[in-house]
């Protein structure tokens, strides 16, 4: 690819969409693009990150919920990010706009399309989220995370190639790491919780191992990621259990805890499940039943069918449930190694070098 190529890469300012969207930068500069990104407000906070030539904040919102005014507003503001939008592609030229979902990326999404330039929707989830179904009749391309996306028209099929979930570096780094053995007898679990609702975690697990016996609790290693105002009672409930517990907000090496980890329980955003596949851990997952389309359960349906992921219902995720599926993995490690083994199999580690190829051989077309 010529050096004066350009691809502008589109998405929303959480971790969710900025991941997959730094994984496909890092692959397309590696095939001599240069790469934008255009996003929200929240992704500046990123920008010394990102491995992009130059960060361009266009305006946006979402026009679900609230009163009618509230929507309005978010109309007006997303207007005014599209008229942004389309003197930036105006002044910047990109040969291609790949984006990622979310409504921060409707307007330069939308700028493509007026523009013709063409457009790549990359669908993180096993069901299409709003922006990218209201983007859809305008992309040249749908790009999925999964196999199928469950409410895709018909008429749109043809435009879909399965290219999987990009990964971060770190993440392909901890996938090269063998599942680790039960030699000292330990079952070291990590618990995490992604950005909504991590707070059942803090409320079931803890009390889940208190119905433990001494012995099985001694047989625990536990990291585990806790909201700030449910920290220290998750502290305090380990230490009076005597059970061995790493507890933070946050883990800035979380793919290297992944891969340490022989059994995962946690939710199932797009990027944790394909983790969760690309880095081969058996999981537990928790769908987030508020989720506005219900991708969390059309995702952890994904892995389950492979054997790797046992899904639970959140109203059915309570102590007595999770203390028996512990005593299961503690009594069977060699279940949970075939577990890991099935989520190996499903994962694409080199969804980023797809997605790469793809956007460059439509932006030379």
């Amino acid at each position: 690819m010529k050096q004066d190529n350009l691809i502008l890469v589109a998405a929303g300012g959480t971790g969710g969409h900025l991941f997959p969207a730094e994984a496909l930068a890092y692959a397309l500069a590696k095939r001599g693009a240069r790469v934008r990104l255009a996003t929200d407000e929240r992704a500046l906070q990123y920008g010394a990150a990102f491995p992009a030539e130059a960060i361009h904040e266009i305006a946006s919102a979402t026009p679900m919920g609230g009163s009618m005014v509230a929507k309005a507003r978010a109309a007006l503001k997303l207007g005014q990010g599209v008229r942004q939008a389309y003197a930036l592609l105006g002044e910047i030229k990109p040969r291609a706009v790949v984006s990622f979902g979310g409504y921060p990326t409707v307007p330069p999404a939308l700028a493509a399309a007026l523009r013709g330039i063409p457009l790549i929707l990359h669908e993180q989830n096993a069901v299409m989220g709003r922006a990218n179904k209201f983007l859809s009749q305008r992309a040249k391309i749908i790009a999925s995370g999964f196999p199928i996306i469950e409410n895709l028209p018909e008429s749109l099929r043809d435009r879909v190639v399965h290219v999987g979930n990009p990964l971060r570096p770190a993440v392909l780094a901890a996938a090269a790491l063998p599942y680790p053995d039960f030699a000292d007898g330990k079952l070291r679990l990590l618990v995490t919780g992604g950005s909504q609702g991590a707070r059942i975690m803090s409320d079931v697990v803890p009390e889940a191992i208190g119905l433990l016996s001494k012995e099985q609790r001694g047989r625990l290693f536990i990291v585990q990621q806790a909201r700030g105002e449910d920290l220290l009672r998750v502290q305090n409930a380990y230490s009076l259990l005597n059970v061995a517990a790493d507890v933070a907000p946050f883990f800035a090496d979380l793919p290297l805890r992944m891969a340490g980890a022989h059994l995962v329980i946690g939710r199932s955003g797009a990027s944790t499940v394909s983790e969760l596949a690309a880095i081969g851990r058996p999981s537990i997952l928790v769908p987030f039943p508020h989720a506005l389309d219900a991708d969390q359960a059309a995702n952890a349906a994904q892995l389950a069918k492979t054997g790797a992921a046992e899904v639970i219902r959140q109203i059915a995720f309570t102590p007595q449930w999770l203390a028996e599926s512990l005593v299961k993995a503690l009594d069977d490690p060699k279940d949970l190694t075939r577990r890991a083994q099935a989520a190996k199999s499903a994962g694409i580690p080199d969804a980023a070098e797809r997605l790469a190829d793809l956007a460059i051989a439509t932006a030379g077309q």
